[in-house]
C-alpha cells in the first residue's frame, strides 16, 4: 500500500504540473483574472480529489470486510448492508452544496464579466458595423453575398445548386413546389410566421382548406381542385393551363392577386421570393411537407437576410 500511495502522490504532482503548464503555454491569463485561476482551482481540486478517494478504496477493497445489518431484500442472493452514509461522501456534497450557492450568488452572478457575454458584446458591435457597411450594397453584390450565405448555411440541407437534393428537402431554383403548395393549402400558414404563427401580411394568415372557399360557389376547396391548383402554381402560373388559371382566380386571387405576386405585399407572393416570406421563414423556422427546418434568428443580419432572398430570385429555373 505504501508503494500504491507513492505513485499515488506522484500522479498527482505530474498532473498539477501539467496542468499549469498548459494553462501556460496556451496563454491563459492568471494575474487579473480570477475566472481562469478558478478553473486552474478546479481542474487541481479534481485531479487530487479523484486519485486521492481512488487510492483510499482501493485500499478498502483490498482490506476492508463488510460489516453491519442487513437489509431484508436481496437479488439472487446478493444483500446491502444498513450503513450510514459515509463521512467523506456526506462532508463532499454539503461541501458542494455551498460552493453552488456560493456561485450562483457570488462567485459567478448574472452581472459579471462572462466570456460568452463578452463574445456576445462582440458580435453585436461586429454586426453593426457589417450593417454599417454594406448600407448601400448594390443588387450584384447582394446577390455574391447571398451565395456565399447559402453555401454556408443552406447548402448541407438544399444542396449546392438548391435543388432540394433530390426530394430530400426544398427545392429552392423554383418559388414553390407542387406538395409545398398543396401542404399549405390544406394546413394553412400557421406555423410559418412570427411568434403567433402568423406572417407579417396585412392580410395576416391564411386559412386551412376549410377557409378556402371558391367565389362563385362559396363551397370550401375540394382534393381535385386543390391538386390543380398546386400544379398551376407549382408550374410558375403557366396561361396554357386554363384550368388551373381559373381555379386558381376562383380561390386564390382574392389575396394573392391575379398575379399571385401577393398585391404590393398584402399577402404573399408566389411567383417570387419576396423578403417577407424570407425573413419569416429564416426568423422562425418552417415546418413543412418535408419535416422542420430551424430558425436562422440571432444568425444572421437584415442585410444577411437581404443577400439570401437576392441570391435566391437570382437561380430560378
Amino acid at each position: 500500500m505504501k508503494n500504491l500511495v507513492i505513485a499515488g502522490i506522484a500522479l498527482t504532482l505530474i498532473l498539477i504540473v501539467g496542468t499549469y503548464v498548459i494553462y501556460e503555454n496556451f496563454g491563459a491569463d492568471l494575474e487579473g483574472n480570477y475566472i481562469n485561476l478558478i478553473t486552474l482551482i478546479g481542474a487541481v481540486a479534481i485531479i487530487a480529489i479523484s486519485v486521492g478517494v481512488s487510492l483510499k478504496y482501493i485500499n478498502q477493497m483490498k482490506n476492508d470486510t463488510a460489516t453491519g445489518e442487513l437489509a431484508d431484500e436481496e437479488w439472487d442472493g446478493i444483500g446491502e448492508y444498513k450503513n450510514d452514509l459515509p463521512v467523506g461522501w456526506a462532508l463532499s456534497l454539503l461541501v458542494l452544496i455551498i460552493w453552488q450557492v456560493w456561485y450562483w450568488l457570488v462567485g459567478y452572478p448574472t452581472g459579471q464579466f462572462s466570456q460568452i457575454g463578452q463574445y456576445n458584446e462582440e458580435v453585436l458591435v461586429y454586426n453593426d458595423e457589417f450593417e454599417s457597411k454594406w448600407a448601400d450594397i448594390s443588387n450584384d453584390d447582394l446577390v455574391s453575398m447571398g451565395e456565399s450565405l447559402f453555401l454556408v448555411q443552406c447548402a448541407p440541407c438544399h444542396s449546392e445548386t438548391a435543388d432540394g437534393m433530390n426530394g430530400k428537402s426544398a427545392n429552392l431554383t423554383k418559388r414553390l413546389e407542387k406538395d409545398a403548395v398543396a401542404h399549405v393549402i390544406i394546413k394553412g400558414s400557421a406555423g410559418i410566421g412570427n411568434s403567433n404563427g402568423q406572417l407579417s401580411y396585412t392580410m395576416g394568415m391564411m386559412p386551412d382548406r376549410n377557409g378556402i372557399v371558391n367565389m362563385s360557389n362559396g363551397k370550401a376547396i375540394n382534393d381535385a381542385d386543390i391538386d390543380t391548383v398546386s400544379k398551376f402554381v407549382a408550374n410558375g402560373f403557366d396561361k396554357s393551363d386554363k384550368v388551373g388559371s381559373k381555379k386558381f382566380a376562383n380561390y386564390c386571387s382574392s389575396c394573392h392577386g391575379a398575379d399571385g405576386k401577393g398585391m404590393s405585399g398584402m399577402s404573399p407572393n408566389l411567383v417570387e421570393f419576396d423578403q417577407t416570406i424570407v425573413d419569416a421563414v429564416l426568423n422562425n423556422g418552417k415546418k413543412g411537407h418535408m419535416g422542420t427546418m430551424p430558425s436562422f434568428k440571432g444568425r444572421l443580419t437584415q442585410t444577411q437576410y437581404n443577400a439570401t432572398t437576392a441570391y435566391l430570385n437570382s437561380i430560378k429555373e
